[in-house]
Parts: C-alpha cells; structure tokens; sequence
C-alpha cells in the first residue's frame, strides 16, 4: 500500500479516449521552442544585452518592411539604456524578458530566479509604463526546473528557438542570413542579436520572408 501512494503522488493519471495516460511533472515545464504553423508568421527575435548602436537601426528596418518583433531585453541592459527600451515600445515592438544579468538560470536558487526576472519586469514596466510581455528567453539557453517553476508561478512562457543564427559568434553576414531562412517554416522562432553583420544581412531576411509569403511577426503573435 505504501508503494501505491508514494506512486499517486509522483504520477498523475489521467484518462483520455479509453486508456489511462500518466503525466509526469516535467512535463509542465515545457519550453517553447516554435510556434503555430498555422498562422503563416515567424518571429526574428533578438535579444540584448550589448549591441546598442545596432538595436534602433534594428528596429527602423523592420518598420520600414511593416513588421514587427519581439526584443528579449537584458535588465541591465534597460537600466543603462531607458531612452532605447522607451523607443522600441513606442514604436510597437513586443519586449520581453531576458533577465538582469544574464546568469545561467539552470543554476540559480528559487530567489535568485525571482530576483533576475521580477527586477527586470517591473524595470521594463517602469520605463515603458506597459506591461511587458510575459515571455522569459534564458540567457544561453541554460533552464531548470527551478527556473520553469518560477516563471509558472509568474505567469511566464519559456521562449527558446526555432533555429539560432549564431552571430554573436560568426560575424558573417551571409552566414547569418542562410541560417536564419535555412528550410523557413511558418511557426520558426529565428534567434538573432544586434550586431553590424545581422543589421547588415535583415533587410534580405526580411525581404526572404516575405517572398515566402509569410509574415515577420512578434513571439506572441506566432506562438
């Protein structure tokens, strides 16, 4: 008997379509890494931390093609930057949460994760005097289950990616633009960040995208 109740409270089962499924707790925590293939749009989103003499011109393109994205801000970022952060949300672009000081989230405690996220949020509501979206990408990528259980208790979806361009890394700009429109499918969610080479290469991305017949659109809008 004691083995059966150590059981039920590990597993949850549930009963679906004539047999019992048994769902796991992990799999709450379930990070997203495309979007809805049904809405015909893609998400070019960037994130920042660095890069500042790129992010406006960033924006300025996407504008001047009549779409729209979302820009992952770094809290430390904004704080050093409000002028910016200011812009973009006044010019219609989506921001969403990058955490104060790019930390590895995989290794922060409860507190710890709260702090990077709630300080962020409420920085970014000040400066903009919006919400912000309620879209957490971790810095590099690195996730845990602590991590997953704060922005659940937040109200945060775990944004990952589709694909990532890597150009912080390979400063090339047409490196860039075939990784970020290599086999492009409506739901992708396109990682990027402001530097001279993604500023360099957008203009034909966009311009891609739209002879795909999709739409470069904001994460909330494609997810």
């Amino acid at each position: 008997m004691a083995i059966v109740v150590m059981l039920t409270v590990v597993l949850v089962a549930s009963f679906s379509g004539g047999f019992y499924g048994v769902r796991t707790e992990r799999e709450t925590y379930a990070p997203i890494y495309k979007g809805n293939s049904d809405k015909n749009k893609v998400c070019l989103m960037i994130n920042v931390y660095w890069g500042t003499e790129y992010v406006l011109p960033m924006a300025e393109i996407f504008n001047e093609y009549g779409f729209k994205t979302t820009f992952f801000i770094g809290g430390s970022w904004a704080a050093q930057n409000p002028g910016i952060v200011r812009q973009l949300a006044d010019m219609g672009f989506e921001l969403g949460n990058h955490g104060y000081n790019h930390k590895n989230h995989k290794n922060l405690n409860e507190e710890q994760n709260k702090t990077e996220i709630l300080v962020t949020e409420n920085l970014l509501r000040e400066i903009t005097d919006t919400e912000p979206a309620k879209l957490f990408a971790p810095p590099s990528g690195d996730m845990g289950d602590v991590m997953h259980s704060v922005c659940e208790q937040y109200g945060y979806k775990v944004i990952m990616w589709t694909r990532d361009t890597v150009d912080w890394r390979d400063k090339n700009s047409s490196i860039t633009f075939s990784r970020a429109v290599k086999n492009l499918a409506a739901g992708d969610l396109i990682l990027m960040h402001p530097t001279a080479h993604t500023l360099e290469a957008l203009p034909k991305i966009l311009k891609y995208v739209r002879a795909s017949g999709l739409e470069a659109a904001k994460v909330g809008e494609v997810i």
